[in-house]
């Protein structure tokens, strides 16, 4: 118990002195989390759009597929996409397999889905609201668009923050076709993984640390988030 508790310690002690590789495997964390959620962002918002404001012949069988793959277990996606970038697959040719640009294109597969069912729900939900004086002022289906998105913002803020709560915790699809390689594809939670099997759980502690306190922090913006524009909505 006593190892374990200065384990702990040094732990807390390799966050705060801000270890070069512990700093280096959380940057590579942020950045592909961040890049996959913006690309997913760029997917998801106009999709939910569209599935919110318009009415087409299977749209509710889309509305259904998409919240089925909200929960598509990681370890698929990263299959699907190791298959797709292996030297057997459409994509091989590129060399795209064990980068980070394939551990990108995974954690976009898995939060688009998340950013298109919230986007929907948020969209949806104010367009029952607004639709009249759009209406009214004969609006283009474009500028409906970006009114409501404008006018959700905050509340759409919450389906971004929500992707990359899910891109950085991931580990199955990362690992897949990431590899785990050292100083190109380690992440915070590959590098958990690795670390615990080899016993280093001073380096593995630190790390779950750091991700620990990005979920934390995560949700708690969120949630201020939340609160904020429900104030702005009951002024």
């Amino acid at each position: 118990m006593d190892d374990l508790w200065q384990a702990f310690f040094k732990a807390i002690s390799l966050v705060f002195t801000l270890d070069e590789q512990l700093l280096e495997i959380v940057w590579l964390s942020l950045r592909l989390s961040l890049s996959a959620v913006g690309i997913a962002l760029i997917i998801g918002l106009p999709l939910g759009a569209i599935l919110a404001l318009t009415r087409f012949p299977g749209r509710r069988f889309l509305n259904i597929i998409v919240n089925v793959l909200m929960g598509l277990p990681p370890v698929v996606v990263g299959l699907f996409v190791y298959l797709l970038l292996s030297r057997s697959g459409p994509f091989g040719v590129m060399g795209l397999l064990f980068t980070p640009t394939a551990m990108i294109m995974a954690q976009v597969i898995l939060v688009v889905p998340i950013v298109t069912a919230i986007s929907r729900q948020v969209l949806e939900e104010l367009y029952g609201e607004y639709d009249e004086l759009l209406r009214s002022l004969d609006a283009s289906w474009f500028r409906r668009i970006t009114a409501l998105i404008w006018d959700a913002k905050f509340s759409l803020t919450t389906a971004g923050l929500a992707g990359f709560g899910r891109a950085v915790s991931e580990v199955g699809a990362v690992m897949i076709v990431g590899g785990n390689i050292d100083h190109l594809t380690r992440v915070m939670t590959t590098a958990i993984a690795l670390e615990a099997r080899k016993g280093d759980l001073i380096m593995a502690l630190s790390l779950g640390i750091v991700l620990m306190s990005v979920a934390l922090g995560v949700n708690l913006i969120a949630y201020c988030i939340t609160e904020s524009a429900k104030r702005g909505q009951g002024q």
